[in-house]
């Protein structure tokens, strides 16, 4: 569909409608690498280079300051990885530089991944203590026998330990990890999986589905799944028992208390701007003037990364590209987003979607309502097919 790009006529965003900014700081290594795991994560090989990463990362963060002029961050999310492994004044010496270096929002979210198996104790309180004001637990199961098949190197009782010691630190924010669809895993497994998640009141749990991803040991050497059908007779009772105890899904694999939603992450869904620092990290950036999104990428190997802390790669997106993008994050979220959010986060004019618009509407992906880009429940069980349709292969003619 040839439909003019708007960016020049003014429609896309300027400076009064410049996307929220967050950042996101990659902890490149953990403990032991994770079957199913296929993000940019390195086992730990002697003693972790805590200090000169941590002084990579702010030197960082300060070449890609000219990219942000003005503008003050809404989250932080450090994210690995194993971030936990980092000691806790290693955790304050990184807030305190970014502090230095950008503007906060007075309520800024923080969020610190931790894993069970690889956190100290007392370290929970010294993040807290460092600014850390939200921690994300990778759970992932309480029954030692499914951790054991997933590689992970805690049990149940480390599981149940460390959330006990986080909310003794005073974590009042906090998301706990958890899987299913887990090699062997049983319904009533899966079920008190979520029990037992749920004993512990937690404002918000991400709950997904175990997949074997490319470049992994799992998809080399692929486990025993459960059937299917068993697997969506789990989702089904697992949605009904979270529902039960008060927590919306809010994203396709988000669930959450009223007002625990996870800000950083629903930044991303609603296609908004983000720095990454670290090996590995991935940054989105919208140009104020042009309305032009670029992606940005570090060097992946830790080594590399410390060698030269501010090299990055650059590409700009695409318009033929950003309706795919933007719907690949917006659909996620099960409210959706305003149909404006998408001239003013791509710059391109609505029309340029709305005979995609309409045709989702009329097989039942999407909700009717025009002031409104937000899946069906029919959309959101067959997400792919409904993301599929707003693909381009070439640009448009001119």
């Amino acid at each position: 569909m040839a439909v003019t790009d708007m960016r020049a006529s003014g429609s896309g965003p300027g400076p009064d409608r410049t996307p929220p900014l967050a950042l996101y700081v990659h902890l490149p290594w953990c403990l032991r690498k994770c079957p199913y795991c296929d993000f940019n994560s390195h086992e730990q090989r002697g003693e972790l280079p805590e200090r000169s990463y941590v002084a990579a990362l702010l030197q960082d963060l300060e070449g890609q300051l000219p990219r942000v002029w003005g503008r003050r961050l809404e989250s932080v999310f450090v994210g690995g990885g194993t971030p936990s492994l980092f000691a806790p004044e290693s955790v304050d010496e990184l807030l305190s530089g970014l502090r230095a270096l950008l503007p906060w929002r007075p309520d800024l979210e923080v969020t610190l991944e931790a894993n069970p198996g690889a956190v100290e104790r007392g370290h929970f309180r010294g993040y807290r203590e460092a600014g850390v004001n939200r921690l994300s637990l990778g759970i992932q199961s309480f029954d030692p026998a499914l951790l054991e098949r997933l590689g992970r190197i805690h049990d149940g009782a480390d599981a149940r330990t460390a959330i006990e010691q986080a909310q003794r630190a005073g974590f009042e924010r906090m998301n706990l990890d958890l899987m299913f669809g887990l090699p062997g895993q049983s319904l009533r497994q899966g079920l008190d999986d979520l029990r037992t998640a749920l004993d512990f009141a937690p404002g918000h749990i991400s709950w997904y589905q175990l997949t074997l991803e490319p470049n992994t040991l799992f998809a080399a050497r692929p486990p025993a799944l459960p059937p299917e059908d068993s697997v969506a007779e789990l989702f089904e009772r697992g949605q009904a028992l979270l529902r039960r105890s008060g927590y919306t899904r809010y994203e396709v694999s988000a669930y959450a208390l009223a007002g625990s939603e996870c800000r950083h992450n629903r930044n991303y869904w609603e296609f908004g701007d983000y720095l990454g620092i670290g090996a590995g990290a991935h940054g989105k950036l919208t140009d104020p003037t042009t309305g032009t999104v670029t992606r940005l990428l570090k060097p992946r190997q830790p080594d590399a990364y410390l060698r030269d802390p501010q090299a990055v790669s650059s590409q700009p997106v695409a318009p033929r590209s950003l309706p795919f993008e933007f719907m690949l994050n917006a659909l996620r979220l099960t409210a959706g987003v305003p149909a404006s959010l998408f001239a003013e986060r791509t710059g391109l004019s609505p029309d340029r979607i709305g005979t995609l618009l309409a045709q989702a509407r009329e097989r039942g992906l999407l909700d009717p309502d025009p002031a409104v880009l937000r899946p069906t429940e029919h959309g959101l069980r067959f997400l792919n097919d409904l993301l599929e349709m707003f693909l381009e292969d070439d640009d448009p003619p001119d």
